[in-house]
């Protein structure tokens, strides 16, 4: 996994996957879910992942399915374990907008979602903000207070277009509790932008 992720953004490499797997472990064991179809789920939910600049973006989780299917194969895991795996790395994305069927692809999205909001959340968002050379925030309304957030343009607007909808999108309950805790982290640091700028 570390050579497939290293062409990836800092947002998306091999420090994501190990943070999501730590994230799916601990919502995994207190939701009472498969660990197995879980763990594989949250090592492989971005085995193959294009930059949001790409317009094959949106079929990453699409492609990743794919890619895993033959992946666990090799592994010998079960048609019935490839089926839950795939499906949950398919579903997680949040531009494909559905909710998984299954438990563990709950999970894998929860835990991923988890991944995109407080401390990590702020400092990965600047980060592909960075990387796509977008602006901060646009001067004239920098908290979408009479706009629609345009988060190709600005960063600052993904935190109102995405990120601090995503409590409300939490699927278990370990997840939603999280959640809370760090959309208050974000926040708070909204909060402190708006007070330096």
């Amino acid at each position: 996994m570390i050579k497939r992720t290293a062409k990836n953004d800092s947002a998306h490499d091999f420090g994501h996957i190990v943070r999501v797997y730590k994230n799916a472990q601990t919502i995994a064991r207190k939701e009472k879910a498969n660990m197995k179809l879980v763990l594989a789920a949250a090592l492989l939910h971005d085995i193959v992942w294009y930059p949001k600049s790409d317009p094959r973006s949106k079929t990453s989780s699409v492609s990743g399915a794919k890619e895993a299917k033959r992946i666990l194969k090799r592994y010998r895991y079960s048609v019935d374990e490839i089926k839950i795996i795939t499906e949950a790395i398919r579903d997680h994305s949040f531009s494909r907008g559905v909710i998984p069927q299954t438990l563990e692809g709950k999970i894998l999205q929860d835990a991923d979602r988890l991944d995109a909001i407080g401390a990590i959340g702020i400092a990965r968002v600047f980060s592909v903000g960075g990387t796509e050379k977008r602006s901060f925030y646009n001067s004239e309304d920098p908290f979408c207070k009479f706009r629609v957030p345009d988060e190709t343009k600005w960063t600052l607007d993904h935190f109102y277009k995405k990120l601090l909808l995503l409590e409300k999108k939490m699927n278990t309950k370990t997840a939603k509790n999280e959640a809370r805790r760090r959309i208050r982290i974000m926040n708070q640091f909204l909060r402190e932008f708006k007070r330096e700028i």
